[in-house]
């Protein structure tokens, strides 16, 4: 039997309307040289190339995604921190193509309130933000721009995040962590229902962490807000699977398979296409009809 989804509302994001009665695909589009898994991607000749960037957000859109995550600064472990200039230049020229091309709701990786503003200011439909708006200014600036926010749990800095994660109690401590967030954000007037929780699978988290929140997923849905999920091709399916990153969309499909039946709303992927169709099939079986 599939868990329920207790919010199955549109959430409104900037000039779009996102269904989320049914889990949608985002689609991951990093602009950054060194991205764990498609690191390069937008780049000739070691330049970014604003083209490139559009046309694979274009084929991601065919292939399914509801949206487009454009993100400047590598996140995997170990990374290191680029400078705001430097993530401004990589993320809004892209964000800003997107939106006028293709007229798309684009999603933002980013902790920088400069970047947070900016994006917003070109069209960015959503902020999705790995450190939960705790950088400085970074709530005021997501406040600011009426923007729904997506608010992860990470434990440390990419830097260090992998560095021996403990928990007495996983599930306990990253539902306390978004209370405490949630209540953040109340006090500064973002309103629940502009916010997304996301449990950071990988960020902090060993295999056995990740395996736990995965298969209590629906736990969050007492917060009333939609749940993202972004486990794909993740060193999680390296240590359970022994597959190396290039073997791991088996893995990456099961995963986002059980994100969809345990209540995922929104589900963050590299293979748009195969997650797309896995969710239809699953779709079709649940609804029993086409």
């Amino acid at each position: 039997m599939s868990a329920s989804i207790p919010y199955s509302g549109t959430l409104a994001a900037a000039a779009h309307s996102l269904d989320l009665s049914r889990p949608l695909v985002m689609g991951i589009l990093n602009t950054t040289p060194d991205s764990f898994s498609d690191g390069g991607n937008c780049y000739r000749a070691d330049t970014l190339d604003l083209s490139l960037a559009v046309r694979r957000a274009e084929a991601m859109l065919a292939d399914g995604a509801a949206i487009i995550d454009v993100g400047g600064e590598s996140t995997r472990p170990g990374a290191m921190p680029v400078s705001e200039q430097q993530e401004l230049e990589r993320v809004v020229p892209v964000v800003e193509a997107i939106v006028r091309e293709l007229n798309a709701p684009v999603s933002v990786d980013t902790s920088s309130p400069a970047v947070i503003r900016e994006s917003a200011a070109v069209g960015a439909a959503l902020i999705n933000d790995v450190r939960a708006l705790r950088r400085e200014g970074a709530l005021a600036a997501a406040t600011q721009t009426g923007l729904p926010v997506c608010l992860m749990h990470m434990r440390g800095e990419p830097g260090n995040m992998q560095d021996a994660p403990a928990y007495d109690d996983v599930l306990g401590e990253v539902s306390e962590f978004f209370r405490e967030r949630l209540d953040a954000c109340a006090a500064v007037g973002l309103s629940r229902d502009k916010i997304l929780l996301d449990p950071g699978f990988g960020f902090g988290k060993s295999l056995a962490h990740n395996l736990t929140l995965l298969r209590e997923l629906a736990h969050f849905h007492r917060f009333g807000c939609p749940v993202l999920v972004g486990m794909s091709r993740k060193s999680m399916l390296g240590h359970l699977l022994g597959r190396e990153l290039g073997e791991r969309l088996p893995g990456s499909l099961a995963l986002a398979l059980e994100a969809a039946w345990r209540g995922a709303h929104i589900i963050r992927v590299h293979d748009v296409r195969e997650t797309a169709d896995v969710l239809a099939v699953h779709l079709a079986l649940k609804e029993n009809k086409p």
